[in-house]
């Protein structure tokens, strides 16, 4: 924590009954500068106190020792304000951002403990599709925070690899396919068969019955179907992969709901050894009626089993497996229903470590402009948005900085840093809209705005030209209140990772450097960096760095690029 913002939190915790987190979670800025530097809200204590908060901050500024770090404090209506000691706040700040650099904002809190986190998921033999991104950058933010706070992190690609719709797509292969199904045949063409089978089972009975009768083939293990099963994952497999690494992304574990499919029997018959199991209409299901939900089916009247069976082997094998802390799941708001499910017959079936598992909902993403965007099937594939915001972003740089070296790899990382951006800028649970000239747009509150900003202050550093003695700077020259309003947003980046994290939030980061590049542009306008004066030269500088420092680690939080020169 802050050490000014603990000074402050001890103090009126040591007065009040709330914790010394409680209390620093409550402090904010006051309106202006002069006001103070920090200002906490008196109003959660009315109650406790049977005071008004006006007259609750009066009597607590009277109790307050001023000690440093603390130089004064006032009672400001309801508000109680502080002072620190501004040197002091350059000092501590700057030198612990310029000393651990890269690592500054990580703690060792989680060390010992396994976070697993399901996210992405697309499914096999279909095109990775633009619904898929919000889960995909979330739970990579997601991961990179944990990460950072000292866990060990598990990300598990839960892909879909099973069930009808392979059935449907062999059985289409069958009907249509040109001879042996193998890796020659791209996904967008098996994307194609798929379509064709659904028009063609649509109101045909009998198609629809032979359909499940390849998807009994798989399930029972006929050879020449899981064959045919094997390509259509390996194809799609390495589409994924590809577009993963164009986002940056990796994951510990593929293990998608095929891998599962052999640990079933035992699921089953844990829950029959705890008579959750009956029959109805000839489905095998877990009756919910008390809890006011449908039933969990465990298998369908075939004998098939359904993604909710998977699901609750898949939980059981990575409580096992990996004795997590948490079970995160970052899936859209549709499958609400189903993890209220999942969670409650897995408590049912007595194990008491579903408390930590949880479903980390996000809403909606459609586009302003659904028109930019090809669709087939209808499935707007990631790779083509992508692609059009390179191509967007190439246009832009070719217009404001045509002698940009590197302009194509400066392309690609602004421009899938502005749709990453884009999805984490606001709360996940939110629906969010896509417009282009908004997501790209280098002046407003975008990635690339963001980004611009950490190259800006790069080519400051650069024209410098010099290392940063610390040793030799005189922190008491970094006073004016544009400065000091950047130096506490710079410290408050650890905390800002722990609350984002806690609350599963990459947003709470993605605002906080928005924050940070609205006051470093403020004070880059009213103060110059680079003068004839060393001492306060050498000054400012440090505090450029630590800007680009921040920005950068953040940056890197959600998942994107940091380009030198834009």
């Amino acid at each position: 924590m802050n050490p000014f913002i603990s000074a402050i939190a001890t103090q009126v915790s040591a007065l009040t009954q709330l914790s010394v987190e409680e209390v620093a979670d409550l402090l904010t800025s006051p309106p202006k500068p002069e006001m103070g530097d920090y200002a906490l809200p008196c109003f959660p204590f009315a109650k406790q106190m049977r005071k008004a908060p006006n007259q609750i901050a009066q009597d607590l500024a009277e109790r307050i020792k001023v000690s440093d770090p603390i130089a004064e404090v006032r009672a400001e209506g309801p508000y109680l304000n502080f002072f620190i000691n501004r040197a002091g706040l350059a000092d501590e700040i700057l030198g612990n951002v310029l000393s651990q650099g890269d690592t500054y904002g990580c703690s060792s809190e989680g060390e010992g403990r396994t976070i697993t986190i399901d996210f992405s998921h697309p499914n096999i033999a279909k095109p990775f599709g633009i619904h898929h991104l919000r889960s995909t950058v979330i739970g990579n933010a997601i991961r990179n925070l944990y990460r950072t706070l000292g866990y060990e992190v598990v990300g598990i690609n839960h892909l879909g690899d099973w069930g009808t719709n392979f059935a449907k797509l062999i059985h289409a292969w069958k009907l249509w396919g040109d001879g042996e199904l193998t890796d020659a045949i791209t996904v967008r063409e098996l994307l194609d068969l798929y379509v064709r089978i659904n028009e063609e089972i649509e109101g045909n009975p009998e198609a629809e019955q032979e359909a499940a009768e390849a998807l009994k083939r798989l399930e029972d293990g006929d050879p020449e179907t899981v064959r045919m099963w094997k390509v259509c994952c390996d194809v799609s497999l390495k589409e994924f992969e590809r577009v993963y690494k164009r986002l940056g992304i990796e994951f510990e574990s593929y293990a998608g709901e095929s891998f599962y499919q052999d640990k079933i029997p035992g699921t089953l018959k844990r829950l029959d050894e705890k008579g959750l199991l009956q029959v109805s209409q000839g489905a095998t299901i877990v009756d919910l009626t008390e809890w006011e939900m449908p039933p969990f089916i465990a298998r369908r009247t075939d004998g098939a089993t359904l993604y909710g069976t998977r699901d609750l082997s898949a939980i059981e094998y990575r409580w096992e497996t990996y004795g997590f802390e948490k079970m995160l799941y970052v899936v859209d708001v549709a499958q609400t229903l189903h993890f209220r499910q999942l969670f409650k017959v897995a408590e049912l079936m007595g194990y008491d470590w579903v408390e930590r598992c949880e479903h980390i909902v996000f809403g909606r993403l459609r586009f302003k402009d659904g028109g930019m965007s090809t669709r087939r099937g209808q499935i707007i594939f990631l790779e083509d948005v992508l692609d059009r915001a390179v191509e967007l972003t190439r246009d832009i740089i070719a217009e404001k900085n045509p002698d940009l070296p590197n302009r194509d790899a400066v392309a690609e990382d602004v421009g899938i840093g502005a749709m990453i951006f884009a999805d984490l800028d606001s709360r996940r649970a939110r629906d969010i809209v896509f417009d282009w000239d908004e997501i790209l747009n280098f002046n407003g509150e975008t990635g690339p705005y963001v980004q611009y900003t950490h190259a800006r202050y790069h080519s400051v550093l650069a024209k410098y030209g010099e290392e940063i003695d610390v040793s030799r700077i005189d922190f008491s020259l970094l006073s004016e209140p544009e400065t000091v309003e950047v130096l506490k947003c710079l410290g408050a980046f650890p905390e800002k990772i722990r609350q984002a994290a806690n609350a599963n939030e990459p947003s709470l980061i993605a605002t906080m450097l928005i924050e940070l590049c609205a006051l470093s542009n403020r004070f880059y306008n009213v103060h110059r960096v680079i003068s004839e004066d060393a001492s306060l030269t050498l000054a400012r500088v440090a505090l450029v760095k630590a800007i680009t420092i921040v920005l950068r680690n953040g940056l890197h939080l959600l998942g994107m690029k940091t380009p030198e020169r834009m």
